[in-house]
């Protein structure tokens, strides 16, 4: 029987090689929400696993938040 909604934890190895991965695809360029969809993984998990590969976050584009009008 399969047990839908269970997380699962990932730990050792297999750890280290999606940390690896998912450093490699975010450092290339992709957003950490991209990484979300695309692993099934939450945000929190897998910002965790790109420092956990060393990787220096890029900052938030704050942009579309606070850009203004042109008049």
């Amino acid at each position: 029987m399969s047990e839908q909604g269970k997380s699962v934890r990932i730990v050792g190895a297999s750890r280290a090689q999606l940390a690896a991965d998912l450093g490699a695809r975010y450092e290339q360029g992709a957003a950490i929400r991209t990484l979300v969809d695309t692993t099934g993984c939450s945000y929190g998990l897998v910002r965790a696993l790109l420092k956990e590969a060393g990787v220096t976050l890029r900052a938030r584009d704050r942009a579309s938040a606070s850009a203004k009008p042109v008049e």
